[in-house]
């Protein structure tokens, strides 16, 4: 790729209001979380104390915790929403009384984590691991690496909790014990839950609240409804969303005799929900003809329906006025938000092949046909919680077949876009980075090129260190712009979500410092210094500034990987120029992205003087001073700044590596 071209990320991850009608995600009511935070590394003070603070042990707590204490490792296993996440941090206050807290990759493997250095005194958990014990010839191992792992962790004074909803493959493991998890005492969750929240009126309201509560709840489904409850809304109202009763509606509806006509409007609203009258109908018209292979001919007397009368009489159908964008403007919903989820769950159970293959063919032509960003949303939504029922139908008919091209270049953007709304579904994410870590690894390029795109969006955010491994792997296989591109848009996305993207630095770091060990150039040196050129060009989409320049204030601890990066490609002559503009276009931007540009400009040439030997600074100084007649030259003040703190630095302890200038 050429050298000193500036990328600007196209964000897959959420971080703010985004407007996705009933997507219904996670428990909470209609709107999808919009915060992307990492489910792996270190655990911090507030999300330890989010966690501990209102816990409600279950029954087999104290089983749980004999074997953690006895063995040091112990696996809880049961289905999502039962409490496991929880129940393992506790586990390791209980037993181990950690000092820190590590969440593990749930695509770490036995074999790994009986090779891997623990930190005595760490607690660490494993979240929802997937189960390649279950595979060929797995089972016969798995005993001995369960064994392994005990083992390891033991010798290294550490505790480790492993989650999973794999029963083992085989026998169960005589190393390490598979505790049977279950959910805690419920009424109890929410009481304590609405007690935290400052509902304390003697007890009247949990009181209540609880014995509204349905059957059938998920441990998280209860606290999202303690959360709306303590914030005043209905607990009747919040319970019909929850619990065994959520989807009843749902199932009577599909449980009548229903026309072929009705499951075309609910699948055409569950894939274009918040779509208008008019555009809802053409929609609708084509998916119908999709169908005709499952159904017939849906109009065998020539009739034209009235499909909004029909859709008016559709008890699971609702016309929404908007009151943003164009006045008086209506669109379809579902009655209730958290219809959606269920329509594509009984869709799923009640149809057939002939049936979804219509569907397939129905979206993959609505996707070619470049659709606007409000149903690229719905659609993208309604795969997701599709995946929920059929994970390996959305693989292997939609996500693989759009990263290939089969809908055109639109298609491949949407198999990204698909995956960042599957990353919003915690129980999905697992499964979204083993699909893709295999794209990765695989011999097709399109797939390896849609890889590189997922790890620099949303699943790179949820999963930060197994994103910069595989980008960087897909960088040394030759992969070329995309993974570049990807660990650019990885480090931009961390970045802007307020997310620690040290564990890009530090890991381009510790690439480049191994490209100094040797002058001579070689392809995987070229790569390296491409990609931290492209980190330290990429800018933000919406206001074009370099996002090393709001980064130098908001994480400070980051300038000094990032002057090491810098040091690196300004001594290197064929990146050089490239490398010295990028260092102009951050001073230049640094008043208008820092409050305290000035500040802001000092640590930064401190931190590069410091990592640059003694006799490149006033050639650094120097070339900087020639800007005057530059358009774009930065402010003087902070340009002074940057070159006195550039000059009195003191240097960084001498490395034995050879110069890169002669590269």
């Amino acid at each position: 790729m050429p050298t000193g071209h500036h990328h600007t990320y196209v964000s897959q991850v959420f971080h703010g209001p985004l407007h996705a009608p009933q997507a219904h995600f996670g428990v909470g009511p209609a709107a999808p979380s919009t915060a992307a935070r990492r489910a792996t590394g270190r655990l911090d003070s507030e999300e330890i104390a989010a966690v501990l603070g209102p816990y409600v042990a279950p029954p087999c707590f104290a089983e749980a915790a004999d074997a953690l204490a006895a063995d040091t490792v112990v696996a809880l296993v049961g289905p999502p929403g039962s409490g496991k996440r929880s129940g393992a941090v506790a586990l390791l206050k209980e037993v181990a009384d950690s000092t820190a807290y590590v969440v593990l990759s749930p695509d770490t493997g036995l074999e790994q984590l009986a090779e891997r250095t623990f930190d005595r005194g760490v607690g660490y958990v494993v979240l929802d691991r997937m189960n390649e014990d279950a595979e060929e010839g797995g089972a016969r191992t798995a005993d001995f690496d369960w064994r392994r792992v005990r083992d390891r962790v033991r010798g290294q004074g550490a505790h480790l909790v492993v989650t999973t909803v794999h029963e083992p493959g085989g026998p169960p493991s005589e190393a390490v014990r598979h505790v049977p998890w279950q959910p805690p005492d419920l009424r109890e969750v929410l009481r304590v839950r609405l007690r935290a929240a400052g509902c304390d009126d003697g007890g009247r309201a949990a009181g209540e609240a609880a014995g509204l509560m349905p059957g059938g709840c998920l441990v998280a489904e209860v606290a999202a409804a303690a959360g709306r409850i303590a914030r005043g809304e209905d607990p009747r109202a919040v319970w019909r969303e929850y619990g065994s009763g959520a989807a009843q509606p749902v199932r009577d509806w599909f449980a009548a005799d229903r026309s072929p006509r009705e499951i075309a409007e609910v699948t055409t609203l569950a894939f274009a929900t918040g779509t208008g009258p008019r555009a809802f109908e053409k929609l609708q018209r084509s998916l119908e003809r999709s169908l005709e292979k499952a159904f017939g001919d849906l109009d065998p007397e020539g009739t034209p329906p009235d499909r909004r009368r029909s859709l008016a009489r559709n008890a699971l159908v609702a016309a929404e006025e908007r009151t943003h964008g164009a006045p008086g403007r209506t669109v379809w919903v579902f009655a209730a938000p958290h219809f959606r989820p269920w329509v594509l769950e009984e869709l799923w159970a009640n149809h057939s092949s002939a049936f979804w293959d219509g569907v397939r063919g129905w979206l993959t032509a609505l996707v070619r046909a470049h659709p606007d960003g409000e149903l690229r949303n719905s659609v993208a939504s309604g795969l997701a919680l599709l995946a929920r029922s059929a994970f390996d139908e959305v693989a292997d008919c939609y996500l693989r077949p759009w990263a290939r091209g089969e809908a055109g270049p639109e298609g491949e953007a949407m198999a990204a876009h698909v995956l960042g709304w599957v990353c919003l579904d915690e129980t999905l994410a697992p499964a979204a980075l083993t699909l893709v870590r295999g794209w990765a690894h695989g011999g097709d390029a399109a797939l390896r090129s849609a890889a590189a795109r997922a790890f620099g969006g949303q699943l790179g955010v949820l999963f930060p260190t197994d994103a910069v491994k595989r980008l960087w792997h897909l960088v040394h296989q030759g992969q070329g712009r995309p993974a570049v591109a990807g660990m650019a848009c990885l480090f931009a996305t961390l970045a802007d979500g307020r997310e620690d993207a040290g564990v890009v630095l530090d890991a381009l770091v510790h690439r480049l410092r191994k490209q100094c060990a040797t002058p001579v150039a070689t392809r995987v040196k070229a790569l390296t210094l491409d990609t931290v050129l492209a980190v330290l060009t990429v800018a933000e989409p919406r206001t074009g500034r370099p996002v090393v320049a709001a980064l130098t204030e908001r994480q400070p601890r980051l300038a000094a990987p990032l002057a090491e990066l810098w040091a690196g490609v300004l001594r290197n002559r064929p990146v050089r120029q490239a490398a010295l503009a990028a260092l102009r276009d951050v001073l230049h931007a640094l008043p208008a992205a820092c409050r305290a540009p000035r500040a802001a400009a000092g640590r930064l040439g401190g931190a590069l003087g410091a990592a640059l030997p003694p006799d490149e600074r006033p050639l650094l100084a120097a070339a900087l001073g020639r800007d005057a007649g530059r358009r774009r030259r930065p402010d003087p003040a902070v340009l002074a700044r940057f070159l006195t703190a550039l000059h009195g630095a003191a240097a960084a302890p001498a490395r034995t590596t050879a110069p890169l200038t002669s590269s």
